[in-house]
């Protein structure tokens, strides 16, 4: 697809669901993301294969990432989210003040408001009902202040963004804002995102994934967002979930920006994780303590 006729499908469609966005990144109602195989799909996956060699290949994958291939399922997504528990509970005792994350291409340090928490693996409707979001998920997240980001970041992983493949993009921030951009590969189409309005030239999103997720493991590149950041430690350009700031669901557009919540018609998720990504936190004390090293959970 044409560079910038694949930028302006992608707006128009975040335009076109913008009440809707808005309603599910508050978690108003329950909300799941799942992925149906097709055959272009499974062929792109796995090419030289027949349809239905591949078709079944590509099931067979879902089901393994999903954690459906498991004898007791439902027991194995309860084991799952008990981890995922633990390691919210960690962060959101230890209140970092700051994340600083060091890689090759990447120094990177990410600030948060006081008020901001973490969150993963199963949400609350405003009903107060429990509910999976994304299947499969590994990550927990939560959102940065939008001025509190500064230094470079180099993704790790394709982002597959309206048809158009953008490879190994680097940003540089300075108090928030995105100041230079650019990609090997699909760098008109990275141009285009981050010009989509403001909010776009800033993060919306801080999400940490151990390099071990099962997704990762696999080796493979999904061309999907939804298993793509479940491989790896992201970062989101765009819209902030409110759900990450306490009362944040119950504030005005006024009173989220006064905390660093940003706020875009776009949500665009990019990883960053790797085997030799190091991530420290620093406590309210000012002193700074692993968080994660080699793409590992450091606790």
């Amino acid at each position: 697809m044409i560079p910038h006729k694949a930028a302006l499908d992608q707006e128009i469609m975040w335009k076109a669901l913008n009440t809707y966005y808005d309603y599910r990144m508050a978690d108003r109602f329950s909300w799941t993301i799942l992925i149906y195989p097709t055959v272009e799909w499974a062929k792109k996956l796995f090419p030289g294969k027949i349809r239905e060699v591949a078709m079944e290949d590509l099931w067979n994958v879902i089901f393994k990432m999903t954690r459906a291939d498991q004898d007791d399922p439902v027991q194995a997504w309860k084991v799952h989210q008990e981890t995922l528990a633990a390691r919210l509970s960690v962060l959101n005792r230890k209140k970092y003040r700051k994340l600083r994350y060091r890689a090759p291409g990447t120094d990177l340090e990410i600030g948060f408001d006081p008020a901001c928490h973490w969150e993963g693996g199963a949400s609350v409707n405003s009903r107060g009902t429990k509910f999976i979001a994304n299947i499969p998920t590994e990550e927990v997240y939560t959102l940065p202040d939008k001025t509190g980001v500064n230094g470079t970041v180099t993704s790790t992983k394709p982002l597959f963004y309206g048809g158009t493949m953008i490879e190994k993009l680097t940003l540089t921030f300075e108090n928030g804002r995105i100041v230079r951009a650019s990609a090997e590969k699909g760098g008109d189409v990275l141009e285009k995102l981050i010009g989509t309005d403001e909010g776009s030239h800033y993060l919306g999103e801080v999400a940490l994934v151990p390099n071990d997720s099962p997704i990762s493991a696999s080796g493979m590149i999904f061309y999907t967002t939804l298993f793509d950041e479940n491989a790896s430690c992201h970062l989101a350009i765009g819209k902030a979930y409110p759900t990450c700031l306490d009362k944040g669901t119950e504030m005005s557009g006024e009173e989220l920006d006064a905390h660093g919540v940003n706020n875009s018609i776009i949500h665009v998720d990019f990883m960053i994780g790797s085997s030799e990504l190091d991530i420290d936190g620093e406590t309210g004390t000012g002193n700074w303590e692993p968080v994660f090293r080699k793409g590992l959970w450091a606790f």
